[in-house]
């Protein structure tokens, strides 16, 4: 019968009498920060997680899974690179490139990444650029036209849009008696795209792969052939197999490895906010405490007959704990609730905010996508409910401990 009396006792005092409204008062108080604490954590770590998978999705969305290049600044046989990558299964696509920092002018000046590709073979390696394109489309890149597709936010900057021209300057030039000249070609914007990713929306402009060899002067040289792979988790071992196979003339290098600083520093951070607001839990549970020790002194009468009546001091801890216990596991169950659905409603809270502040709440030019992306893993959602309640119920401990060292002759004295 303790168990059931123990369980009974602590769910009695979970309730709160008339005398003791203002000791009820700090429990639904402590029920409140360990809500408010969970809500916090959960929409937080969503929206960490949710920003760190749409950044990688972009991004992988515009860049090759790996990429092999050469020694030097020109890769001649790429033919061979390209056999080699099509016999692994895992390769789905391999398609060549030429890439080099460029400065571009129309009616203002901006620094860019030039792309040279092959419409043909880009279906290979990026089929998600053609989905992006705003005007035109890839097949307008024909070699000797000289034709450019711009990110949306470069042809902005530029203040050009599709028929004008842009003229583009490289680093390469000649020796001329009045001093070093840039080499420089004009070129007529044939096409747009928005990929929703800051970093090619606002320095990427893609040209045919024979004009880009021209105006470098790289003959049938590539910068390197971009591939894509069944699965891109497995990017490390393509990459290495394919450098085993291929020998010291190549390189291969996968998109862990070009962006491992990035991931790196999204996966820090995730981790150290989930540290930092799990100690808004922890000043809950802290108030929790605090509430258990003052029904503790408030309830020392009833523990003192209780005693009496041959109830051990471990019935009477577990009393106790079981009151903390219900407080915190009714705390964590609504912060677990108002988290979840104010991730799932978040979109159209931010929405409501800017129309109503006329503010944008994520920039794209401060963090490189537009929105605000959440993504919910149960995973996290059950490691902050379990956290919530060891926290919780560690708060219930020492309140416990207190009550099961009262003596009941001390308690009863001046009742």
């Amino acid at each position: 019968m303790i168990r059931p009396l123990a369980l009974a006792l602590g769910l009695r005092y979970t309730r709160a009498k008339r005398r003791t409204g203002f000791i009820s008062f700090i429990s639904a108080a402590s029920i409140l920060g360990i809500a408010i604490g969970v809500t916090a954590l959960i929409t937080t770590i969503a929206v960490m997680t949710g920003f760190q998978e749409e950044y990688r999705a972009r991004m992988l969305s515009m860049v090759a899974h790996a990429t092999i290049s050469g020694v030097g600044e020109a890769m001649p046989d790429w033919h061979e690179a390209v056999r080699v990558a099509h016999a692994d299964r895992r390769v789905l696509g391999a398609a060549p490139f030429v890439t080099r920092e460029a400065m571009l002018q129309g009616n203002s000046q901006q620094g860019a990444i030039l792309l040279g590709v092959l419409p043909e073979r880009e279906g290979e390696v990026d089929t998600v650029l053609a989905g992006k394109l705003l005007a035109g489309k890839l097949s307008d890149l024909m070699p000797g036209r000289f034709h450019v597709i711009l990110g949306k936010d470069l042809a902005d900057s530029l203040g050009v849009g599709v028929g004008d021209k842009v003229n583009v300057l490289v680093a390469e030039g000649n020796v001329t008696p009045i001093g070093f000249v840039p080499r420089s070609k004009a070129f007529t914007v044939v096409g747009e795209f928005s990929a929703g990713f800051a970093d090619y929306d606002q320095k990427l402009a893609v040209i045919d792969m024979a004009d880009a060899q021209k105006l470098l002067r790289m003959g049938d040289g590539v910068s390197g052939v971009r591939l894509k792979l069944a699965d891109l988790w497995q990017a490390g071992a393509v990459a290495q197999d394919l450098a085993r196979r291929l020998g010291g003339l190549y390189a291969v290098r996968d998109w862990t490895h070009d962006n491992v600083n990035m991931f790196i520093a999204l996966r820090t951070e995730k981790t150290m906010m989930f540290l930092i607001l799990v100690l808004i839990v922890g000043v809950a549970a802290f108030n929790l405490l605090s509430s258990l020790v003052m029904i503790v002194t408030d309830k020392q009468a009833d523990i003192a007959i209780l005693r009496t009546l041959g109830l051990r001091p471990g019935a009477i801890m577990r009393v106790f704990m079981i009151q903390g216990s219900v407080i915190g596991a009714l705390g964590v169950a609504l912060g677990v609730a108002g988290g979840v659905a104010l991730t799932i409603n978040l979109d159209r809270i931010v929405g409501l905010i800017e129309r109503i502040t006329g503010i944008e709440v994520m920039p794209a030019d401060v963090y490189y996508i537009s929105g605000l992306p959440t993504r919910l893993e149960w995973t996290d959602v059950a490691t902050i409910a379990t956290v919530a309640l060891a926290m919780c119920f560690i708060a219930t401990l020492y309140p416990a401990w207190r009550a099961s060292r009262v003596q009941p002759a001390e308690a009863l004295r001046y009742e």
